[in-house]
């Protein structure tokens, strides 16, 4: 899985960070977390292309995290796009997705779907999933895990090697079946470890700390996170239903995550490592994303 932050600022944009958006770029599709003004040309600056994106999931109803949906898909439409698009957000979904369809004039030039969502639901897609949960926001919000699904276990080369197991070989052990080696059948199991789980990543949107979410991201490769205010204004970000970058690291410790990436920043700081430092002394795998950051994600 490849992360591509697209925005990565708080409420409202400033000049060097664009409103709330991420791409994630399964083996599969393409899909697009939230979609704040702007979004449409961030991917021009961008390395992955808007055209690319099959699955857009909208966390909630906050200008900056949908208000970038009209020009976006019409964008897509005098690109002379034909692929169908899928829009999934919480509960209220629907009226707000119907209301940005019939925005302007224009031209759907192909299918949309629409698709509103419930907390602990779970949606099988092509070769992965993705799992809701509720967020504690001032507003109806869901935080997303999206997850591949198992992977193949491991191929022990060197005792493929030792059996006396040669070219060929190693692609039909791999494809199932079990072949012949000196007058032995060896079995995939042999030299193909147990499966493994697919990569993970769980998006909270805005929040307050979350019991819902922390389980959401139980184990997940990485966790992206808002940190809209640091410690020493945490009360204040409680009240509007956010969260301080301690409060993040706490939630992703002790949901045992991989990466923890911190987003959407209040315009007070300028300058976000210092947020950052605050959640490493709690989850030391913690980063600041920045506007066109990419993070390739693999297997350990």
């Amino acid at each position: 899985m490849r992360i591509v932050f697209l925005g990565t600022a708080g409420s409202w944009p400033t000049k060097e960070r664009s409103a709330s958006a991420i791409a994630l770029d399964t083996e599969k599709e393409l899909v697009l977390l939230d979609c704040g003004e702007g979004t449409q040309r961030q991917f021009f600056r961008s390395t992955v292309s808007f055209m690319r994106v099959r699955r857009i999931f909208i966390t909630h109803f906050h200008g900056d995290h949908f208000l970038g949906l009209p020009g976006l898909i019409q964008s897509m439409c005098l690109n002379n796009r034909t692929a169908p698009l899928d829009l999934y957000g919480p509960p209220d979904s629907q009226e707000m997705f119907e209301r940005v369809l019939a925005m302007g004039y224009f031209t759907l030039r192909f299918p949309v779907h629409l698709h509103p969502l419930r907390s602990d639901e779970v949606v099988e897609l092509p070769g992965y999933s993705v799992r809701t949960a509720r967020a504690d926001h001032t507003v109806p919000a869901l935080a997303y895990r999206v997850e591949e699904g198992p992977k193949r276990g491991r191929f022990d080369a060197a005792k493929a090697h030792a059996l006396g197991i040669r070219g060929r070989d190693f692609a039909r052990l791999e494809e199932g079946e079990t072949i012949e080696v000196g007058g032995r059948s060896i079995h995939p199991d042999e030299v193909i470890g147990p499966p493994r789980a697919g990569l993970s990543v769980v998006y909270s949107g805005d929040g307050r700390p979350s019991t819902e979410v922390m389980k959401l991201a139980h184990r997940a490769s990485a966790l992206i996170h808002e940190a809209t205010m640091g410690e020493e204004h945490e009360a204040e970000a409680n009240a509007w239903g956010h969260s301080s970058a301690r409060q993040a690291a706490d939630i992703a410790r002790e949901a045992e995550v991989g990466h923890l990436f911190l987003t959407h920043f209040s315009s007070r700081y300028k300058d976000a490592e210092p947020l950052a430092v605050e959640a490493r002394s709690r989850f030391t795998e913690a980063v600041a994303a920045r506007d066109f950051l990419e993070e390739l994600l693999r297997q350990p």
